[in-house]
């Protein structure tokens, strides 16, 4: 299992002849998370003319749904869900504001406003990769540390925490499809000298070769 997120809320701003559009997306987990998100938007929004918005969740991205709020059909909901599909994304939640400048702008100008307002907001939050991982323990001796250190710099496994008493406890975050290459490399490595030990699988957000949970994830944004 892998797909891809946004890190977190994000808030994006752009002019389009006199009128305002502001774009703001959320990773969401449900669709409660999704409506309570477009209400708040428009709360904080009452003045403005639309709150458009859409929205995928799901691995499978099997919940999708949009409105145009007052828009001529078809030029801002279905535009901003295209976005989002057309970036490969899933649990994320985009509204656009607009606040009526007085000038018109047509069906197609409507479309490609809204687009722009989605797209902007997806950018400023952050594309992420979610995993299933795993948090692995790993024994050793002392003697066995530089060699198991370079196979995870070599291999591109994070090491989170080192432990230093009778022996060396070594702590992995490690993405699920990778585990039995990391048992593997570490095990040929120590001559079959090491012990491991496996927390339960969990889902993570992945960085480059760092895995992070959702707490973590937010901090860095």
């Amino acid at each position: 299992m892998s797909y891809f997120t946004i890190k977190d809320e994000s808030v994006a701003e752009f002019k389009e002849k006199k009128s305002i559009f502001i774009g703001h997306s959320k990773r969401v987990e449900s669709e409660e998370e999704a409506k309570e998100f477009i209400h708040c938007v428009k709360s904080k929004h009452k003045q403005a003319r639309h709150n458009v918005y859409a929205y995928i969740i799901g691995e499978n991205r099997e919940v999708q749904r949009y409105s145009d709020d007052g828009e001529p059909q078809g030029t801002g909901g279905i535009p901003m869900l295209e976005v989002l599909k057309k970036s490969d994304i899933t649990d994320v939640a985009v509204v656009v504001t607009r606040y009526f400048g007085g000038i018109l702008l047509g069906t197609g100008g409507l479309a490609r406003a809204y687009s722009k307002g989605a797209s902007l907001a997806i950018k400023e939050g952050g594309i992420v990769e979610k995993v299933k991982g795993i948090l692995i323990e790993i024994l050793i001796e002392y003697d066995l540390l530089g060699k198991l250190q370079h196979v995870c710099a070599r291999e591109n496994f994070y090491i989170e925490h080192i432990d230093y008493t009778d022996k060396v406890k070594i702590k992995i975050l490690c993405q699920f499809s990778n585990l039995e290459k990391l048992k593997s490399e570490i095990t040929e490595v120590t001559s079959g000298k090491a012990l491991f030990y496996e927390d339960e699988i969990k889902i993570y957000f992945k960085l480059e070769n760092r895995l992070y949970d959702s707490e973590v994830i937010n901090s860095i944004i």
